[in-house]
């Protein structure tokens, strides 16, 4: 793959501003200047059209300090490319700026994983990870990323990637350097009180640093969470890397926001330290 690979947004001027000026003040409007940042080792962020889910991202990425590096997990919405698939070399484009990809860091991850795969085809028109880089550029223009998208698998595979997360951040001495994000909403398109019951069973799991537990909830009752794979392998890989606890900073629904109730997205904001 060129080193000059440059990954064009595909949802700027849909789900955020396509103006740096605009988005920029769209930002600052939700995030919480009063936050007092904490170090952490992962989160959980919403991923949807900021009108909907940018309250969440903004107050949560406001309670955290924003590290050097950033390994963002997506679920893959589009069915593009691999399975498990991670980019290694170029930038992603926003319109707050390049996102270079930290690719000794990304080489070092997939050179230990068994199921990831060098892959661009998943990352072209995904969302998921796209909508949490300018969240990350406001605080920190200089932020290096390393994108992976991933599809339903075995939790033992989820627990193997972020075991090789954890072993790449160890080895390369970035650990305390970079954050682990998992992008994912919530119940999907149901009653507001049957979403917020169902998402709680989820959270509950998160908040407890229990993948397996989560991904049980997530079967067992049904809940249309589209990113609790990379939500499982951030927890595996977190708490590799010494987390202890989580903590919920924020949670709505698109009802919150626009008055409609009967059939919902829920979106939750998560911090691992």
């Amino acid at each position: 793959m060129p080193g000059s690979i440059t990954r064009k947004p595909a949802v700027s001027g849909k789900f955020y501003s396509d103006s740096a000026k605009r988005l920029k003040a769209d930002i600052e409007r939700l995030i919480d200047k009063e936050a007092r940042p904490t170090g952490a080792i992962g989160c959980m962020l919403p991923h949807a059209g900021y009108v909907y889910s940018g309250r969440v991202a903004g107050i949560t990425t406001s309670c955290l300090d924003i590290k050097d590096n950033a390994v963002l997990l997506g679920p893959n919405h589009t069915g593009y490319g691999e399975p498990f698939s991670i980019m290694t070399e170029g930038c992603w484009q926003t319109p707050l700026g390049e996102a270079e990809i930290n690719s000794e860091l990304a080489k070092s991850i997939l050179s230990k994983s068994e199921h990831l795969s060098e892959d661009t085809n998943a990352h072209i028109y995904e969302h998921s990870i796209e909508v949490e880089l300018p969240f990350l550029q406001y605080y920190k223009p200089d932020v290096k990323i390393v994108p992976i998208v991933v599809t339903e698998y075995q939790l033992s595979v989820y627990k193997e990637i972020g075991k090789s997360i954890a072993l790449a951040l160890k080895e390369s001495k970035l650990e305390n350097t970079t954050l682990i994000i998992a992008s994912s909403d919530m119940t999907h398109y149901e009653p507001q009180k049957q979403a917020e019951k169902k998402d709680k069973e989820a959270i509950e799991a998160i908040l407890e640093l229990n993948e397996d537990k989560l991904v049980d909830k997530i079967k067992s009752l049904g809940i249309s969470m589209c990113g609790y794979v990379p939500t499982a392998i951030m927890l595996a890989a977190a708490k590799l890397l010494g987390a202890k606890k989580a903590d919920l900073i924020c949670y709505q629904t698109s009802g919150d926001v626009t008055g409609d109730y009967d059939a919902v997205v829920g979106y939750a904001g998560i911090i691992v330290k």
